[in-house]
């Protein structure tokens, strides 16, 4: 199938764009995939620590450079029940690549915070640098010069992106991602979210409110709703970097078992010294870019995403910007409806023909490009089958050519709206992302007077004391990565839905960040320049009208034509305190801007 015009169009102009620091970071990773297994490079000292813990059978093999040795990096604990099930990852991972000819050593953790458990507390201020945090770490597991190629455990918001990002910097060893799966379904995500409303309305108590929350988070495996851990598995896939069908398959079952030990196979055969070679740096090129914004628009997936991926793709030498994702959310349609932007979780996306019949889809219509590397072979068209257990062992031999669910996954040409819902709004106040895939259309333009908080909490005392019940628009500030982290705002999600509820216009502006369990209420996020570095939302004031238009990409202050000569407010003394605040002190002083991906490392090119 020839690529959507949109589709060649932008891809071309992020090549072109991209031309030199993509050819400057290829020539990096080919001189040192020229070199051949770095540990033959060793010295006798230095290697003889390397594989001191070994079999005699290993060492012999390592001390030879006869096998491939892969390197297992984990973000296991067993805190995230989407990361438990990794527990016993590497032993069933060492023995498939013993299988398949190779050595695996576990070469080192990486840390994993939980968005959902610090959201609120000052703990979240750290969740976004964790992202750079894990990148670096990847990098201190894989520097030890013994290995050919890698295996990432982990799911979850900043962890697979950080994962990806080490992974870049040795982009010339092969890297597959291995994905625990989502638990099973509990309470329903609407079900849920009505509970929270309730409880800040004061109708329901926290015994209530608790029991609802434990009955949707219940199970070792990734939270089922669309948030940015489930966006996460998606884009390994869609980018060929996950084994075909490997996402959403549940924890604990046969099949999720074969998949993991078939990643482990794969990567082995994928690595300098056999005869496939493909190192991720050949596989996370401008192409798999370019289908990885595609798939997270025809997704409503995680705005997390439009930092995670500009930052992902500096790493690998592509600059990709927001008027990208901009460009082709124009033509790409909305064809999965899962919570916040349905009642859907990811089980029935899933069993409905889950990525295999989103790909296919995709494909069919020139939306994807077909002709990239994935860690399961040449070509993304492999992807359009999904994994089955036969008689001799995993099979892909199932193309599903419809939904079984069309109020959960459609195809091209009856799509649930024929855009992928992710709008940039501009003006007067900078620059932002607003996600409309979950709002309903009246609410895209929201004309209103400001009412102004350098905090969440500072929003929700006025809330609860009734300041707040009329038109308004929250300007929530002083939240982006510089000032305190870019933490997520999910709190403001009850008392705001409570509000619209109540036939008030209302709208949220903040430079931080809501995420992929963004909800119903238009929230024009990851205000770029932030408040901290001299942005406009410093000096915006109560009462100032703010007019948020996501159908005209609109985002300015009417009437305030002194807006570039006021002084730029501060931040409330008690919003510099945070417990660990301190250890991230130089992160937020070397951070770029949140439409330059949010990083320590994109900000220093």
């Amino acid at each position: 199938m020839t690529p959507h015009p949109r589709i060649a169009e932008v891809t071309q102009r992020i090549a072109e764009r991209s031309a030199d620091t993509r050819s400057a970071y290829l020539e990096r990773m080919r001189a040192a995939a020229a070199e051949g297994p770095a540990r033959s490079g060793l010295g006798c000292t230095n290697l003889a620590h390397g594989f001191a813990a070994c079999s005699p059978g290993d060492k012999l093999a390592l001390g030879h450079s006869a096998k491939p040795n892969i390197a297992i990096v984990s973000a296991y604990n067993d805190m995230l029940s989407a990361h438990q099930p990794l527990a016993d990852y590497p032993a069933l991972l060492k023995e498939a690549v013993g299988e398949a000819g190779g050595v695996a050593q576990f070469a080192g953790g990486v840390p994993a915070m939980c968005d959902g458990i610090t959201q609120g507390r000052a703990g979240m201020e750290l969740s976004l640098f964790s992202r750079d945090v894990i990148a670096m770490a990847t990098a201190v597991a894989l520097s030890h010069d013994m290995f050919d190629g890698a295996l990432m455990l982990g799911v979850c918001d900043k962890i697979v992106p950080g994962l990806l990002i080490g992974s870049l910097s040795f982009g010339h060893l092969p890297v597959a991602f291995v994905p625990a799966g989502p638990m099973p379904s509990g309470l329903p995500n609407k079900e849920k979210a009505g509970i929270r409303q309730r409880f800040a309305e004061g109708k329901a108590d926290r015994a209530e409110l608790l029991q609802a929350e434990s009955a949707a988070y219940h199970a070792p495996g990734t939270c089922t709703f669309y948030g940015t851990a489930n966006s996460n598995q998606m884009l390994m896939e869609v980018m060929g970097l996950h084994l075909p069908g490997a996402s959403f398959e549940q924890p604990g079952s046969g099949l999720r078992t074969a998949l993991t030990a078939a990643a482990g196979r794969a990567v082995t055969g994928l690595t300098a010294l056999g005869e496939r070679y493909t190192p991720i740096s050949e596989v996370v090129d401008e192409r798999a870019v370019v289908n990885a914004v595609v798939a997270l628009l025809a997704t409503g997936g995680s705005t997390n995403h439009t930092l995670h991926l500009v930052a992902v793709a500096q790493a690998a030498g592509i600059e990709l910007t927001w008027d990208d994702f901009a460009a082709l959310s124009e033509v790409v349609p909305l064809l999965a409806r899962m919570y916040p932007n349905g009642a859907a979780d990811v089980n029935r996306f899933h069993e409905a023909g889950g990525m295999a019949y989103l790909i296919g889809r995709l494909l069919d219509s020139g939306l994807l490009h077909e002709d990239v590397a994935t860690v399961a072979g040449a070509g993304l068209d492999r992807y359009r089958r999904r994994p089955a257990l036969g008689a001799d062992g995993l099979i892909w031999d199932e193309e599903p050519e419809e939904s079984t669910d069309t109020t959960v996954l459609r195809g091209t040409d009856d799509p649930f709206s024929a855009d992928g819902g992710l709008r940039m709004v501009r003006g007067s106040l900078g620059r932002a992302v607003v996600k409309v895939s979950a709002v309903e259309p009246e609410h895209h333009v929201v004309e209103a007077p400001a009412r102004v908080f350098d905090s969440q909490a500072r929003l929700q005392e006025a809330f609860s004391a009734g300041e707040l019940d009329g038109d308004v628009v929250a300007v929530v500030r002083f939240q982006g990565p510089r000032a305190n982290g870019m933490p997520e705002l999910h709190k403001l999600t009850p008392p705001l839905g409570v509000l619209q509820d109540r036939g008030h216009k209302v709208a949220l502006v903040t430079d931080g960040r809501m995420s992929g369990a963004s909800g119903k209420v238009p929230a024009a996020i990851h205000v770029s320049p932030e408040a901290a570095a001299g942005g406009p939302l410093a000096r915006v004031r109560d009462g100032d009208l703010v007019r948020l238009d996501a159908s005209a990409g609109v985002l300015e202050v009417r009437g305030a034509d002194d807006l570039d000569e006021r002084p730029a407010a501060e931040p409330a003394a008690d919003s510099a305190a945070g417990t660990g605040r301190e250890l991230f002190a130089a992160f937020r002083q070397a951070v770029g801007p949140a439409e330059r991906g949010a990083g320590v490392f994109g900000a220093l090119r």
